[in-house]
């Protein structure tokens, strides 16, 4: 595996594999990395002939209130991974190379991100969509890779693709779970035992949600049962949302219709950590 830090070695390296007529493969990530992120590289690995996995933890997307600082940076433990996983080439750069002195250019998609965790992370998708358009022009990948438990920002990469015009697929894949549910997420390692024993309750939460989904309930009344819910197994908790959305545009439902697809989505702070989850229903 090849390990660059500098964009224009990325792009000689890329050049090289195009030139062979290669399919390339890209996983974006902040690294801490988990079974969500392998069953991400592990798909591209399958798929293409060339992959590409980057570790950056985008200062941008972060609040001057939340855990850039204290994110966790396994790099060496990261690094073996990736190495074992076959991964072609590591991106590995420092805030300076992606962000040069006077950097003043950001790519805002100004629809989707109004919902879900936009309304509470204010400037979170704006640098997203920043540092992924940056990496797509570094890596020029065929396919791209993400998980499903960041819905709303897999949604918001696809409209910045398509509007933008990227020539890049963007593939989403399942969310990998703990044994007892839990999404898998590199916050986990925020959790004590006895906080990571209570965020189970939020897979379980959704699981209610999705009978009372097939049940057709009315959005409202899902929310409300959800809410008290984890409130009563996880009283210390602070819910920023819980959502039945359509999936397509990130809108609450005030309805649900036959054949429709829901999104249900949360966000809750269990001790130091905010965690996110999701499920799709179809009815």
């Amino acid at each position: 595996m090849i390990v660059a830090r500098s964009i224009l070695k990325v792009r000689k390296i890329i050049k090289k594999a195009k030139e062979k007529k290669k399919i390339v493969g890209f996983v974006p990530t902040m690294g801490a990395l988990h079974l969500g992120h392998l069953s991400l590289i592990r798909k591209a690995k399958k798929e293409c002939d060339f992959v590409v996995v980057s570790i950056f933890v985008n200062p941008i997307q972060f609040g001057p209130q939340e855990d850039y600082k204290r994110y966790p940076r396994p790099f060496k433990k990261d690094k073996k991974i990736l190495e074992e996983e076959k991964v072609d080439l590591l991106f590995y750069p420092t805030a300076k190379v992606m962000y040069p002195q006077n950097f003043s250019t950001y790519v805002e998609e100004v629809s989707l991100s109004k919902y879900l965790c936009g309304k509470f992370r204010l400037g979170h998708f704006r640098g997203v969509t920043t540092v992924v358009a940056k990496l797509f022009n570094i890596v020029s990948p065929d396919i791209s890779y993400f998980g499903q438990k960041d819905f709303q920002q897999a949604q918001i990469i696809k409209r910045m693709v398509r509007d933008l015009n990227f020539p890049v697929k963007i593939k989403v894949l399942p969310i990998v779970r703990e044994k007892d549910g839990l999404a898998m997420s590199s916050r986990n390692s925020y959790l004590t035992s006895s906080e990571r024993k209570k965020a189970a309750f939020l897979y379980q939460s959704l699981k209610k949600a999705k009978v009372l989904i097939k049940q057709k309930e009315n959005p409202q009344k899902i929310r409300q049962v959800v809410i008290r819910f984890i409130k009563e197994k996880i009283p210390e908790s602070k819910i920023d949302y819980v959502e039945v959305a359509d999936p397509s545009t990130l809108e609450s439902l005030k309805t649900i219709r036959k054949n429709q697809k829901v999104l249900v989505a949360l966000a809750v702070h269990v001790g130091g950590a905010r965690l996110i989850d999701n499920i799709l229903v179809k009815i």
